[in-house]
């Protein structure tokens, strides 16, 4: 039996938006010994990364279902499936529908569209004077990595939101539509809905990872670490939120390409040899924040499609960032571990320094000619 309960009821409005590579290297590596095992790990490397190439950043997407009501009983059905990149779907995956009351009527039939990845698909119906109101709408057949954004507009503008996932892909419409349970219950549902976001969107986002690792092998002491961390943290939030809440707007496009920018001059430092002294070494929590502005704002593309509750906006920004947070942290303890081998490694074989060096930068070297392409490509 399909699960369902009942819609929280809350005011909604969707938010509007929303180098090179890194140069040869300049270590010197002394002796034929020390060649072998670098070129063997950097296959090995390289071998591991690959896949990851395929890999777009901010992966973690979600559907999205809009009902808006244009007349009595009429109501227009956005339906919209995150894109091929997101890895919600694999190859030969039967693709999610919405599934109305069967009292409700398509309008103006024509041949039916199948749904497809990234691609908004329209439609109107008619539900006649029962209307949606106490109501089940469903999502069946998703899968563990997809969640469906319900987003219901009435006729007189009041508005509903709603969290589909996994065994729980149906609610149940509020049968009054003044109702509005703005209580414990709903303060829960929107802390963890957009809580698990905020998780799932940075560690499915390969580019801020890469960023964030770029920073750990940067920095050598532990206070700088924490400072320099500290320091991308307060940034990123701080753009998140007046992204958001429409004080600053960059064309996504444009902040994509700096994002992968931003990665190829960290990379760009990691081979640098240790001794020559540079302003990003000396004051990387600088770099941290001045970079975690332009990861802020890519952050807030997650929130674009998806909006946020109008009476519970602050709330659901907040947890979408403590979301965020806890993903970086959980990150950047299993990052602790590998970065300490690493540093005892590099005593043995200094060039191992350099494989994690180059293959960041390579990753973020090829995402960045892709979004410059992307930025500059007229629309077909």
């Amino acid at each position: 039996m399909t699960a369902h309960r009942r819609l929280q009821t809350t005011s909604f409005t969707p938010v509007a938006g929303e180098f090179h590579a890194p140069a040869a290297a300049t270590a010197h590596v002394h002796g034929p010994r020390r060649a072998v095992p670098l070129a063997r790990l950097m296959l090995s490397w390289m071998l591991v990364v690959a896949p990851i190439r395929a890999a777009v950043a901010h992966s973690f997407e979600p559907a999205v279902l809009d009902v808006r009501e244009q007349a009595t009983g009429v109501f227009d059905v956005i339906w919209k499936l995150p894109g091929p990149e997101s890895g919600s779907f694999a190859p030969g995956d039967q693709l999610p529908e919405p599934l109305l009351p069967a009292h409700c009527r398509r309008m103006a039939i024509a041949e039916k569209v199948q749904p497809q990845p990234g691609e908004p698909l329209s439609w109107r119906v008619a539900c006649g004077a029962l209307g949606l109101h106490d109501q089940k709408l469903a999502v069946p057949g998703l899968g563990p990595r997809l969640e469906v954004i319900v987003r219901v507009t009435w006729l007189d503008g009041q508005n509903g939101s709603g969290v589909l996932r996994s065994g729980n892909e149906a609610l149940v419409l509020p049968g009054d539509r003044t109702t509005s349970a703005l209580g414990g219950t709903s303060v829960g549902t929107v802390l963890l809905a957009y809580g698990r976001i905020g998780v799932e969107h940075i560690l499915f986002g390969v580019d801020h990872l890469l960023f964030v690792l770029g920073l750990l092998l940067l920095v050598e002491s532990w206070s700088m670490l924490v400072k320099t961390i500290s320091a991308f943290t307060v940034a990123h939030s701080l753009a998140l939120a007046l992204a958001v809440l429409g004080v600053v707007q960059v064309p996504p496009p444009l902040v994509e390409a700096l994002i992968a920018l931003s990665i190829v001059l960290v990379a760009l430092e990691l081979t640098r040899s240790s001794q020559t002294p540079t302003f990003t070494k000396q004051y990387p929590w600088a770099v941290a924040f001045a970079f975690g502005l332009l990861h802020g704002l890519g952050f807030a593309g997650a929130l674009t499609a998806i909006g946020l509750p109008r009476d519970q906006l602050m709330l659901a920004l907040l947890a979408f960032n403590i979301g965020v947070e806890i993903g970086q942290l959980l990150f950047v303890t299993a990052m602790l571990v590998p970065r300490a081998w690493l540093r005892r490694a590099t005593m043995r074989w200094p060039a191992i320094e350099l494989v994690p060096a180059y293959a960041i930068g390579s990753l973020a070297f090829a995402w960045m000619l892709e979004r410059v392409g992307r930025f500059w490509m007229p629309p077909s």
